[in-house]
């Protein structure tokens, strides 16, 4: 296929070449003026998204990705198909395919999980909201840049899955460092926790495969002094998103709006640029009064 792809950030650029190693022609834009190779950069999206089969997108936020919307859309080729695999919000989305809509584009949220290690090695999950036609267009590209692709439901769908699947990650994380913390001030040895927990029925993917403890359970960022897989910025987005469909919807939430809260002390206390489980040293260091 000829493809476009606006977005060759952390994520974008191996998503990319995984498609150019698959026998793809792909012309690419980003407004950091990166390289990508075997990837044919241009001076513009619309540029990048001139009469391409399908255009995909990978950027940060939704009001980023509607103002790249009003420049591509109208360079698309009708019948196209454009893939915004961005993590924004569900209002955002819609307004992204309405547009594409508007202008005879089969459109896809498409947002991902399984980060940066993910994106190189073509693992991703990708979580896929719109109709039939414009899925079965792109589900030959997510096989190429993923293990998994699930089409969700109608437009919007993949942005829900996210976030709500992002909400447990951010709870259950924090849940297991409170967890090692106060098994620390116990005396209990982290390493026999992880044993029973991870076998136990406190066994959960932030325990048995990311565990944030350094020296215990599979390598993860905290055994390379918590560099990030997936950062903590990223989380706290993540979950200010789920909050903001919560609210928009008039659903209860506590234990995520508590989790967006903690990540936000977190991020804005120094974890920036840190892996989200990287929270377990805030955690630890902390009393019962703080």
């Amino acid at each position: 296929m000829k493809i476009g792809f606006i977005g060759l950030g952390n994520m974008g650029a191996p998503m990319a070449g995984n498609l150019v190693e698959a026998g793809h022609q792909v012309t690419g834009h980003d407004v950091a003026g990166v390289e990508v190779p075997g990837v044919a950069m241009t001076r513009s999206a619309a540029e990048a998204a001139s009469g391409r089969d399908v255009v995909i997108t990978m950027l940060p936020n939704g009001e980023i990705v509607r103002r790249v919307y009003d420049e591509i859309v109208p360079a698309g080729r009708s019948g196209s198909c454009f893939i915004d695999c961005s993590t924004i919000d569900v209002e955002s989305a819609h307004a992204a395919h309405e547009l594409a809509a508007s202008a005879g584009l089969l459109s896809i949220d498409a947002p991902v999980s399984g980060g940066v290690g993910g994106a190189t090695a073509g693992t991703l999950t990708f979580m896929a909201g719109g109709d039939e036609e414009a899925f079965a267009v792109a589900k030959p590209l997510f096989d190429v840049m993923g293990a998994k692709a699930v089409h969700c439901g109608a437009a919007g769908a993949g942005q829900a899955a996210k976030i709500c699947n992002n909400m447990i990650l951010g709870i259950s994380m924090i849940a297991v460092c409170e967890s090692i913390a106060l098994a620390d001030k116990l005396g209990l040895d982290r390493q026999r926790l992880f044993d029973v927990v991870s076998t136990s029925s406190g066994s959960c993917w932030s325990m048995n495969t990311y565990c944030p403890a350094p020296g215990v359970g599979p390598k993860s960022p905290s055994d390379n002094d918590y560099k990030p897989g997936f950062a903590s910025e990223l989380m706290l987005k993540d979950l200010t998103l789920s909050q903001k469909a919560a609210e928009a919807v008039n659903a209860a939430t506590p234990l995520g709006e508590h989790a967006t809260e903690l990540y936000r002390t977190f991020v804005e206390g120094g974890g920036r640029g840190t892996d989200f489980s990287a929270i377990l040293k805030r955690l630890e260091s902390e009393g019962r009064s703080s």
